[in-house]
């Protein structure tokens, strides 16, 4: 599984990510969870929904945007975060991402809410292979 760290002096009014992956799969998967445990503390949120996703992009950078801005949107008009994630991705051009959500509500129940992600920047932006798997940084607009 992999891991992410909160950058709290790369962006002082936005919310910066580093997240790791043992590999593009691993990756997306963190990145997304990551992106929930800003919204809510996943503990408290119950796993009454299930969503089905499928994006695709010219390369993996512009489909990492997506999907993250895809997770965005999703908080936004369902009104729901989703920590509990299964993804695929298919390599190539264009690149596939395909993936199963469960998460639930964040009003009316028991979530303990915590930022509201506006949207994903270009702010140094990047997400690239390195020796222990697959790496993004990400700035988040809240």
């Amino acid at each position: 599984m992999g891991r992410y760290e909160v950058l709290e002096t790369v962006a002082i009014a936005d919310c910066a990510l580093e997240v790791e992956g043992s590999d593009v799969v691993d990756l997306f998967a963190t990145a997304a969870r990551a992106l929930a445990e800003l919204m809510v503390d996943p503990v408290t949120i119950a796993r009454t929904l299930e969503r089905q996703v499928t994006l695709e992009a010219p390369s993996v950078d512009l489909l990492f945007f997506d999907w993250l801005s895809e997770l965005i949107a999703l908080k936004d008009s369902d009104g729901a975060a989703f920590p509990d994630v299964e993804v695929e991705i298919e390599c190539g051009t264009p690149w596939r991402l395909r993936a199963r959500l469960v998460g639930g509500p964040l009003q009316g129940g028991p979530a303990a809410l915590r930022s509201d992600p506006k949207a994903v920047t270009f702010h140094l932006f990047r997400v690239e292979p390195w020796a222990g798997g697959w790496r993004a940084r990400v700035v988040i607009d809240t």
